[in-house]
């Protein structure tokens, strides 16, 4: 995966993009850009016979990816961004794994922490921080991560630590629509009609930090976030990877490239679904449900899809199969989801990426268990 961040206009109006080096013009808008085809470096294998567990999924991300608290975009030049910072958290704390969770925080407070306290984006080794403004989803599983790392292992260091995350989000990554409080993709994104992500937004996290901080402004965010979720999906069968929200609530699908591209069901919106089967209120998890009959349409999924269901692209992905899982899952399929869910683990272990390989793992802990806080086997299903 490859983000484009784009920033307000400077001296030096261009940025120089990971993956195919690329100059890109400077617009106010940050996505996520699928590089189908261009990702040279993942290795591919036969599909195994065997069926990972969830914990086996955790641990071969954390043995592929993680250098000295590092997570390795091992097949996008070697990068580092905050994503994968704070899903190695989120990995390595559901391992219980305590050595490897302070490295990667060690590492993340060194290298991305900024002045207002948010995650900067992108780092390389050839030149460190090269991108500092902050993205939400990062942000927020990060704060999700340290907040619970506080309570179980009884250490107030990343209790503090979260909470001082959670502030930051509230303050730079939220707005207030007719719809109600929702996340904004990053501080860039603070003008109306805001961008939008709905996969960045996360009722299970908003629910752990409300609980943390004593902050109401997270139910806030819970509830309008989950609010422009149900707008974003009135507008078609499946979720755009991007939109655009109106003040009045009024919510509209865009390519994720600015003004150009494809408006898409992709490597963005698949997340949604497994944000919102680990809800703990059944509304929310009725959302991840509502896209299960399109999905259902082809037992072979497609990286990317129209908003139909129509595939528009030969790639594959395990999140693919993860998102339809989730969509079964909270749809009470059980039988269903768990093969997807074993579909998600061959189809990632053919195409190892980090990415894949992230949202294999995440994927597998979310509807499985309850370990990141969530409530998935709590309300029935796959377990």
């Amino acid at each position: 995966m490859t983000r484009r961040t784009w920033i307000p206009i400077t001296a030096a109006a261009a940025v120089v993009v990971a993956v195919g080096v690329a100059l890109v013009a400077v617009r106010p808008w940050s996505g996520t850009v699928p590089q189908a085809g261009t990702t040279s470096s993942a290795t591919s294998s036969p599909a195994p016979d065997v069926e990972r567990s969830a914990t086996q999924l955790r641990s071969d991300f954390l043995d592929a990816h993680v250098q000295d608290g590092r997570v390795v975009r091992t097949d996008q030049g070697g990068d580092t961004v905050s994503e994968g910072q704070a899903y190695g958290l989120l990995i390595a704390y559901a391992n219980d794994d305590r050595r490897t969770f302070g490295a990667i925080w060690s590492w993340t407070q060194r290298h991305l922490v900024t002045d207002d306290d948010l995650l900067a984006w992108r780092w390389t080794p050839q030149d460190g921080v090269a991108d500092e403004q902050s993205a939400s989803d990062a942000d927020l599983d990060a704060a999700r991560a340290l907040v619970l790392a506080g309570e179980r292992w009884d250490d107030e260091r990343y209790t503090t630590a979260g909470k001082t995350l959670a502030s930051a989000i509230l303050e730079h990554e939220t707005a207030t629509t007719d719809l109600g409080r929702i996340l904004l993709p990053g501080p860039w994104a603070d003008s109306e009609p805001y961008r939008y992500n709905a996969s960045y937004a996360s009722p299970a996290a908003f629910r752990i930090l409300e609980r943390a901080t004593g902050d109401r402004r997270w139910t806030e965010l819970e509830r309008g976030s989950s609010a422009v979720t149900a707008a974003v999906l009135d507008e078609s069968d499946l979720p755009s990877d991007w939109s655009q929200v109106h003040a009045d609530g009024t919510v509209d699908p865009v390519p994720a490239s600015g003004d150009q591209g494809s408006v898409v069901y992709g490597w963005e919106a698949m997340r949604l679904p497994l944000r919102y089967a680990e809800a703990c209120s059944a509304d929310d998890r009725a959302l991840a449900a509502s896209v299960a009959p399109t999905l259902a349409r082809s037992t072979r999924l497609a990286a990317q899809l129209d908003l139909g269901g129509t595939a528009v692209t030969g790639d594959t992905s395990g999140l693919a199969y993860a998102a339809r899982a989730a969509a079964e899952h909270a749809a009470g399929s059980s039988s269903a989801a768990a093969a997807d869910l074993r579909r998600m683990d061959r189809t990632a272990a053919t195409t190892q990426t980090y990415y894949g390989d992230a949202w294999a793992a995440l994927g597998a802990t979310m509807l499985t268990s309850d370990v990141l806080g969530g409530c998935a086997t709590a309300a029935g299903g796959a377990s």
